[in-house]
């Protein structure tokens, strides 16, 4: 029996196919080109679909397959018409063209404290329930048009199915997390009707591949499609983090850190996030700023060709590096500020670019762990945390993370964790496993925590918090 996953991830898609017969993995990742992104923040909905059926067709290669899972990001958006034509591009998670009214609505703490607790989301930019402000501020049909997320278009392409599962549309900031139905107040006050909203179907649920779709893979159609889920939670499913307990840490071009609960755990003071992952809700905190800002970083103050080994071996003021502060692309967790700036504070002469590197690397944990105390507080510490990402190219980097955690972190065998998960989730649906929960992945090493340590970081986060608070 063979799977096909296939992944519009924010700057790439992506494909993996999964035999039984050999238990072998087979992938292809391409980014997008310049036809269909032209800006990193949005994208184009029918040539996001058409490169993705591109990469799945080159994993294929004429071989046949028996399910198809798909994955996506959180929080896109845009608009069709009702012959289900895109009239706007894709907006992405990280457009924030909407900052101006969040911020009117942050003016009322009732309303904030009303939507977390209903939603699990922040009254922050990246939600598709303010873009959809912004699109009517700009003078676009909203009230007539069908409100589209990039993983739901790319469902009913494959489909014919209008259809959004529970995980992907949790975050959006229009499902209630408590009912696990689209919020009735609160499509109300942002002057939505559920008709021009994709309907909410489970996690697991399939539907027949249509046959344009399925030429254009070169297989049989209606073999069964499970909708779009997001790659967050698929993640989870992937690297075995569905179980209570287990934390994924993933510092990559952004930052996150997920857990999995029976139950939705939302703070009373909007801090971290939850939504739901296929099987469980999912209490998380994400961060803008992370791998990308050490690149701009060693962009802006390294010669070209200058390899990150040269830099990293060439801090001379460990003990006393600048604060750096992460938030060149804003906040997101904890404070939610889109207005939130970042740079290098208590930077003295004696300083060189090198430091300045190394308290990036700092800064970008420093919030990373800032998160991670509200988490813990929220859901309790976690019994096992997964480290992920690019910070893996830097052992320097990642016996930090586990210094300035203090914890025991463990890095497994999975490289696609997404793509994975949603093979998984086929594997279940065709019933080649009882239950997503039960795969656990190989670990291959373990960092330590040098405890000797924990005294020197204790003191530089508290500096980093002063600054932190002084700079909201």
């Amino acid at each position: 029996m063979r799977i096909l996953a296939l992944e519009a991830s924010t700057t790439s898609v992506k494909a993996m196919l999964y035999d039984s017969e050999t238990d072998k993995f087979e992938s292809v990742a391409r980014e997008y080109s310049d036809d269909y992104s032209t800006v990193e923040d949005v994208n184009q909905a029918e040539g996001v679909y058409q490169q993705m059926l591109a990469v799945g067709r080159e994993v294929l290669n004429w071989r046949s397959v028996d399910a198809i899972a798909l994955s996506g990001t959180w929080h896109s958006v845009f608009l069709c018409d009702q012959t289900m034509r895109p009239t706007t591009p894709v907006y992405l998670w990280n457009f924030t063209g909407a900052k101006d009214i969040c911020k009117r609505y942050r003016e009322d703490e009732a309303y904030v404290q009303r939507f977390y607790q209903r939603t699990g989301c922040m009254v922050n930019a990246i939600y598709p329930v303010f873009k959809l402000e912004l699109l009517r501020e700009m003078g676009l049909d909203v009230e007539n048009s069908y409100i589209m997320s990039q993983g739901a278009y790319l469902t009913y392409r494959m489909t014919g199915e209008r259809v959004s599962t529970r995980c992907l549309s949790s975050g959006s900031g229009l499902l209630n997390l408590h009912t696990r139905e689209y919020d009735p107040e609160i499509l109300a006050e942002h002057r939505i009707q559920e008709w021009q909203l994709s309907r909410l179907v489970d996690d697991g649920t399939a539907f027949p591949l249509r046959q344009e779709a399925a030429n254009v893979l070169g297989v049989n159609s209606g073999i069964p499609v499970i909708p779009t889920n997001s790659d967050g939670g698929l993640n989870q499913v992937g690297v075995g983090a569905i179980r209570k307990g287990v934390a994924t840490f993933s510092v990559g071009t952004s930052g996150a850190i997920r857990l999995s609960s029976d139950t939705p755990v939302i703070p009373d003071k909007p801090s971290t996030w939850c939504y739901l992952s296929p099987k469980a809700y999912l209490s998380g905190a994400a961060t803008n700023g992370c791998c990308n800002c050490t690149d701009w970083v060693k962009h802006h103050f390294f010669p070209s060709g200058t390899s990150y080994a040269e830099i990293e071996s060439g801090v001379a003021e460990e003990a006393d590096t600048p604060v750096f502060l992460p938030f060149l692309f804003g906040e997101r967790c904890p404070g939610w500020n889109d207005e939130r700036r970042g740079g290098f504070l208590n930077v003295k002469a004696s300083h060189s670019a090198n430091d300045l590197y190394r308290a990036a690397q700092e800064g970008v944990l420093f919030n990373l762990y800032q998160c991670y105390k509200v988490l813990a507080e929220a859901n309790g510490a976690p019994t096992e945390v997964m480290l992920s990402g690019g910070i893996l190219k830097s052992p320097t980097w990642t016996q930090m993370a586990a210094d300035i955690f203090g914890v025991r972190m463990s890095v497994n065998d999975v490289e696609q964790g997404s793509l994975l998960g949603a093979i998984i989730l086929g594997m279940e649906q065709q019933g080649l496993i009882d239950d997503v929960r039960d795969y656990k992945p190989t670990v291959v090493r373990t960092i330590e925590p040098d405890l000797s340590r924990r005294e020197f970081y204790e003191e530089k986060f508290a500096r980093y918090l002063e600054c932190y608070e002084n700079n909201s």
